[in-house]
């Protein structure tokens, strides 16, 4: 039998969510609680969403958390989703991002951070665009993370398979066979692009640094469900992680503008990206 939740409890688990993934929840979501951690509650013989409370914060394995984090974060990607930024890595960012490199020393170094990454498809999609770019990877050292902060989505994004509804979702016919190879039931990533990619969990509420900056980082549809100051917070420390003529891609909904002065917008065709001021007009 499903049970309901409270406001009180509503209140409570909107608390753990925020400060736990960011994501800002409030009284008109207690549908989406009840959705998705109903099934907890009956996993953890739990008497009610209180009482899951209770055992989370008695659960020294942190085990129960990781289950309510895949349970509350979406995970929703597709191949070229949204199709306009994966044009304009195509044909803008990649390209003149190779064109400043190629007078120096080789192998090529190209860094790419997808935040967020869900189950890895975005990450794919960018290997798939170099792979078509360069036609090989010799000369070039090209490194793609991928991070998320669900357990789930970091293993399926780093065992590189998905389902014949998984491909169907966005990726052309004929790339299917180009870059990936048929294993039973599924469709396995090939290993030169797969080679390319790591990834790891990680909270993106949380500070990060990394020992080289990225040529490009991408963060959709994510932040949206963040507090302003959260957004704010994060944003600034991609551009702490960003070379300085680097390149942050944000969702097509959200906007940076009187968020971070520190990023300028720039434009191509019906796609928005951000530089850091001491690069953009330059």
């Amino acid at each position: 039998m499903n049970v309901a939740i409270t406001a009180e409890e509503v209140a409570i688990w909107s608390r753990y969510v925020q400060e736990t993934c960011g994501i800002v929840l409030d009284q008109s979501k207690a549908y989406l609680l009840e959705t998705r951690l109903g099934g907890l509650v009956r996993e953890a013989g739990a008497s009610g969403f209180s009482d899951l409370f209770y055992k989370l914060k008695a659960d020294a394995s942190q085990t129960l958390r990781g289950k309510i984090v895949d349970a509350i974060t979406t995970n929703e990607t597709s191949f070229f989703r949204d199709t306009a930024p994966f044009e304009l890595l195509r044909h803008k960012l990649l390209p003149e991002l190779i064109d400043r490199r190629s007078k120096g020393a080789r192998p090529m170094s190209i860094r790419i951070w997808s935040a967020a990454c869900s189950t890895g498809q975005e990450v794919y999609t960018i290997g798939i665009i170099l792979k078509e770019l360069l036609g090989n990877f010799n000369g070039y050292d090209v490194r793609m993370l991928g991070t998320d902060i669900s357990n789930r989505a970091v293993a399926a994004a780093s065992r590189g398979h998905y389902t014949d509804l998984e491909m169907g979702r966005g990726l052309p016919a004929q790339a299917a066979g180009k870059h990936f190879a048929r294993e039973g039931n599924e469709w396995k990533i090939r290993d030169e692009i797969r080679a390319l990619a790591s990834f790891r969990k990680m909270n993106l509420l949380e500070p990060f640094a990394f020992p080289a900056p990225f040529d490009i980082i991408l963060c959709r549809n994510v932040a949206i469900y963040f507090a302003e100051a959260d957004r704010a917070r994060l944003f600034r420390n991609f551009g702490r992680c960003l070379a300085r003529d680097g390149c942050l891609i944000i969702g097509s909904t959200e906007s940076l503008t009187g968020l971070c002065p520190e990023f300028l917008p720039e434009r191509y065709l019906r796609t928005v990206f951000y530089q850091l001021q001491s690069q953009a007009n330059r």
